[in-house]
């Protein structure tokens, strides 16, 4: 008896329909980012694990998947290694590369090794799957793809605001409505220097990033389990507190960082990207929101999540401004900022709320009913005419009953049908069902192209 087939988990298919979804949202990505002078690039599915290995922690280590060396991989090691059953020791030994964990570090990797060739700034995108060792759950999985764009080479704060641009647009074309929360890093190392917790700047931001998930008491309760004193915590409280518009904001925040260089630095780039956004016509609105700290700790100026309004979801976009990218591959003082789309939180907004375009959908637009030699050999030429004009068209292969060929376009959503029997090929008209309506009607080749080009 033959095994079941199956899949790893953690990992997908995806049906047509599901990939004419998805296709529809890399297209739309990918056409505002070359809208702003982004240019493409791929790296390979594999990395050496030197580039890999310490760069995402201990815990990023463990979720690496390590890829065995091909050959007689055990010979190298010996007896006494493998009784120490020590996996991270004996993987160094029976594995010399590994899948990507995400884009970035082969992003820094990729512009180390050709940075002679690449003119600066560098306005890179990239849309590719990664993979981590995780356990599988509900919206998490093992093998999921990242939609990156970063600009390297340049300190200027106009790449910011082309970032909020680019967001803002990708967004008004899916017809999602959101909100874009920007913040600043170096705003949150102010605020850490003012309450007197400077050595604390990690655990404060980790903590008040979780403001929206567990409210404020239990972030308070993380303060103070994290060894951060009751008087900070209580100065931290009209901070995170704070409302009102984007200015009254910064003018309040710049009051508590009077005595902060690095803070008012922060606020001074904040200002800037704001006000020049405001010049922008920005469809969706930006927000400062003093807790947005996002949970990477190589951020140091601006940060940016973005949330949809009409259903509950996390961040479905989220980057920021960092330095030193290459710094670990021996390349340091080149500044970057970046961003990544979230794709499977976009895809099940767009599902959620309906805003997938039919079009984009329902990838066959005609079919032509097959009723024999004799009448598929007459309509050949006027699908090959069809397809020339774009339109894509289908003429099903077999001369099957009627009814299984229009159960076929059925299925798959086809919205036009054509016939095309004795009696058309005599008058030269084509018989047209509009499968929506049931209508029919009689059209020349040229009106059929006029009529599903509408």
């Amino acid at each position: 008896m033959a095994n079941k087939p199956s899949i790893p988990k953690g990992t997908r298919d995806f049906s047509p329909i599901e990939m004419a979804k998805r296709n529809y949202i890399f297209d739309t990505i990918k056409e505002v980012y070359a809208l702003y002078g982004f240019e493409q690039i791929e790296t390979p599915a594999m990395e050496t694990l030197h580039t890999l290995m310490g760069k995402y922690g201990e815990e990023g280590d463990k979720l690496l998947f390590k890829v065995l060396n091909s050959g007689d991989y055990i010979s190298k090691v010996t007896d006494e290694e493998l009784q120490t059953r020590n996996s991270l020791k004996l993987a160094t030994k029976l594995c010399e590369k590994g899948l990507r964990y995400d884009l970035t570090v082969p992003f820094a990797r990729y512009v180390v090794m050709h940075r002679d060739e690449l003119q600066l700034p560098f306005k890179r995108y990239q849309i590719q799957p990664v993979w981590r060792a995780d356990r599988p759950q509900k919206g998490r999985y093992r093998e999921f793809y990242q939609c990156d764009a970063d600009v390297v080479g340049s300190d200027s704060l106009l790449n910011e605001v082309e970032l909020m641009q680019i967001i803002d647009t990708v967004f008004t074309r899916f017809g999602i409505r959101v909100m874009i929360k920007i913040n600043n890093r170096k705003i949150l190392t102010g605020i850490a220097e003012v309450i007197g917790e400077t050595d604390k700047i990690v655990d404060i931001t980790v903590a008040i990033d979780k403001l929206d998930k567990i409210g404020i008491d239990n972030v308070n309760a993380e303060l103070s389990a994290n060894g951060i004193s009751d008087e900070a915590i209580a100065k931290l409280q009209p901070i995170i507190a704070l409302s009102g518009t984007n200015e009254q904001k910064l003018n309040t925040i710049a009051g508590v960082l009077a005595t902060s260089e690095i803070g008012l630095k922060g606020v001074e780039e904040t200002r800037f990207i704001l006000n020049t956004l405001q010049t922008a016509n920005l469809n969706n609105e930006i927000q400062l929101d003093l807790t947005l700290a996002r949970g990477l700790n190589y951020y140091t100026g601006a940060i940016f999540e973005v949330k949809a309004l009409d259903t509950p979801m996390g961040s479905i976009t989220g980057g920021g401004r960092y330095d030193n990218l290459t710094g670990i591959f021996g390349m340091p003082g080149l500044s970057g900022v970046g961003f990544s789309f979230g794709a499977d939180r976009i895809f099940d907004v767009l599902n959620t709320l309906d805003l997938f375009p039919k079009e984009a959908v329902h990838t066959t637009q005609v079919l032509f009913i097959n009723f024999g030699e004799k009448e598929t050999a007459y309509c050949i030429p006027l699908v090959a005419q069809l397809r020339k004009a774009g339109i894509r068209t289908e003429i099903y292969p077999d001369s099957a009953k009627m009814k299984k060929q229009m159960g076929y376009a059925n299925a798959k959503e086809i919205p036009y049908v054509v016939l095309v029997g004795e009696n058309e090929m005599n008058t030269g008209k084509l018989t047209l069902k509009n499968m929506t309506t049931g209508e029919q009607t009689q059209v020349d080749i040229d009106e059929l192209i006029e009529q599903v080009s509408k």
